[in-house]
C-alpha cells in the first residue's frame, strides 16, 4: 500500500515542502531514497524502536520511502515522525485520510516521545502559503508556529498521541498565540528601567 505524508526542510530563510511516499509490500528490506543525510538514514532504528515501545508492530515487509523532490538534500531527524506515520498507515495500523492535510515534523525518541526542533517559523509560513490545513509538531515548538495564524497548530508529545488524533480516537486543542498577552507578559518580566539615565 502506498501512502503520502508531508514534511518540510529549511534552506537559509526559506522552507521547502517535502513529499514523503511510503510503500509497504512483500519482502524484507528498508529502502530510503531521495538524497537523505546520515541523520535521516538512521531514522529506521529510531522509528522501529519507537513503534515497538508504544505497543504497535513494525512491519516485517519491504518498506520503500521516497523523499521528493529528489534533488534536494534532506537533513536532520525531523522526518522521523512523518516517515513513522507513513509506515503505520501503509501497513494498515492507522487511518491515512487526514495525512495530506498537515505538515508533520518531529524527531522520535526510542520510547516514542517527540523531541523539539529548530526553524519552525519559515515552515509554518510555507505551510500556510501552500494551503495546508495545519501543522503537527513537537509541543515545545507549537507557540512559535502559531504566530503565523491561519493554521491549526497541534503540539504533540508522543507518537501514540498523534496516531490516536489522526485515527479520530482523541482530540488535541490547537495552539493559539495571543500577541497582546505575550507582549504584556514580557513587559511584566522586564525589570530594568531607564530612570537613572541622563542625556
Amino acid at each position: 500500500m502506498l501512502v503520502k505524508t508531508y514534511g518540510s526542510a529549511v534552506f537559509g530563510l526559506e522552507a521547502t515542502t517535502i513529499t514523503i511516499e511510503v510503500n509497504v509490500c512483500n519482502g524484507v528490506n528498508f529502502i530510503l531514497v531521495g538524497l537523505p543525510d546520515s541523520a535521516v538514514k538512521e531514522s529506521q532504528q529510531r522509528i522501529k524502536a519507537a513503534v515497538k515501545n508504544i505497543g504497535l508492530k513494525f512491519p516485517g515487509k519491504e518498506i520503500t520511502v521516497n523523499m521528493a523532490p529528489a534533488d534536494i538534500r534532506k537533513e536532520g531527524s525531523t522526518f522521523d515522525l512523518p516517515i513513522a506515520l507513513g509506515i503505520m498507515a501503509a501497513s494498515d495500523q492507522m487511518k491515512s485520510d487526514k495525512l495530506g492535510d498537515y505538515i508533520i515534523l518531529g524527531e522520535l525518541s526510542l520510547d516514542g516521545h517527540i523531541q523539539p526542533m529548530k526553524g519552525i517559523l519559515p515552515i509554518a509560513i510555507q505551510a500556510k502559503k501552500e494551503g495546508f490545513k495545519g501543522i503537527i509538531l513537537p509541543k515545545e515548538n507549537a507557540e512559535e508556529a502559531a504566530i503565523v495564524g491561519g493554521l491549526d497548530v497541534f503540539g504533540v508529545e508522543t507518537l501514540s498521541e498523534v496516531i490516536h488524533f489522526l485515527n479520530g480516537k482523541s482530540s488535541i486543542t490547537p495552539t493559539v498565540y495571543n500577541i497582546e498577552a505575550e507582549f504584556q507578559r514580557k513587559l511584566d518580566d522586564f525589570s530594568v528601567d531607564f530612570k537613572d539615565v541622563k542625556g
